[in-house]
């Protein structure tokens, strides 16, 4: 399942082929959760899974040890903190099963069918980011998420900002976050209505390019990433915002990092290969990652 804040997808696949799937609205964690369980029971029963993956918006729990494993922590998706997004989806069925972050999810589905497979140089050090009702962004290293304490929240980081942009963010916990001037929602708030309503020449969007510019230079200056991925609504389907953003992250590097520059740019900032898919594929991802630790399957 890829739990998002506007829409979940539930599937069923074999391998990397996607058999079947649902799409739910997000709305409160009990009506949304409960309908997922409910369509995960009926498919389990008519066919058992080997095997559940989880992929959710955060920031979540990931710590087994925690008392709070695989709950939602403090979100600014009303109603949602404190969700057992985990106990919910996973105790309707009795099968291995993992949760991760939907952009770590992506980024491994990435890493396995996507940019990693086209080019393998760029599997290990990759990061996913997602720029849609929130900003997230997950990370590979050695092939595994990046973990600590908890897992990256880069939509919460404060970069520099555009000179003369007056628009104050929309974050509830830090106003000018990077989550707070770029997802889906302050762009609307930004622009008065919602940012695919707005033509890709528009001078505003420059502001926008700025700013997600500053996210992509703090995580190449800060982990080494080989490659961002930029997913989700905002940052697909826009090949002149990616342009934009593109140029103005060498511009503001300003050439400290030298293996980014024009002519390798677009091979480090990029769309994801899998595009759309590479969200439901990170479920299925996870999924096989639950499987590979619970260990070979008992013969028939």
């Amino acid at each position: 399942m890829e739990l998002g804040g506007t829409k979940a997808i539930v599937l069923r696949a074999e391998g990397n082929a996607i058999a079947e799937q649902v799409t739910i609205p997000t709305t409160s964690p009990t009506e949304t959760l409960d309908a997922a369980a409910n369509l995960l029971r009926r498919w389990h029963a008519q066919a058992p899974f080997d095997a559940l993956g989880i992929a959710s918006f955060g920031p979540l729990r990931l710590d087994h040890a925690a008392a709070d494993f695989g709950r939602m922590l403090p979100t600014p998706k009303p109603g949602w903190s404190g969700a057992d997004i985990f106990g919910a989806l996973a105790g309707a069925i009795d099968c291995p099963a993992a949760i991760d972050t939907d952009v770590d999810g992506a980024a491994l589905a990435e890493a396995r069918w996507g940019v990693g497979a086209d080019d393998p140089a760029l599997a290990d050090g990759l990061c996913y980011l997602t720029i849609g009702t929130g900003v997230g962004g997950g990370f590979l290293s050695r092939d595994r998420p990046l973990h600590g304490a908890m897992h990256p929240e880069v939509g919460h980081i404060v970069t520099r900002r555009a000179p003369g942009d007056p628009f104050p963010g929309i974050c509830p916990f830090h106003g000018d976050c990077i989550e707070g001037l770029v997802s889906g929602p302050a762009l609307a708030a930004r622009f008065g209505m919602p940012g695919d309503r707005i033509a890709p020449d528009d001078p505003r969007w420059d502001h926008v390019a700025h700013d997600i510019a500053q996210l992509v230079g703090t995580i190449l200056l800060t982990t080494s990433a080989r490659c961002v991925l930029i997913g989700g609504g905002v940052g697909m389907g826009r090949a002149a915002l990616l342009d934009r953003v593109r140029t103005k992250v060498v511009a503001q590097l300003a050439g400290y990092l030298p293996h980014v520059d024009e002519a390798s740019i677009g091979r480090i900032v990029r769309a994801p290969a899998l595009g759309e898919r590479a969200g439901p594929l990170g479920a299925v991802a996870l999924a096989l990652e639950a499987l590979d630790a619970a260990g070979p399957l008992p013969s028939a």
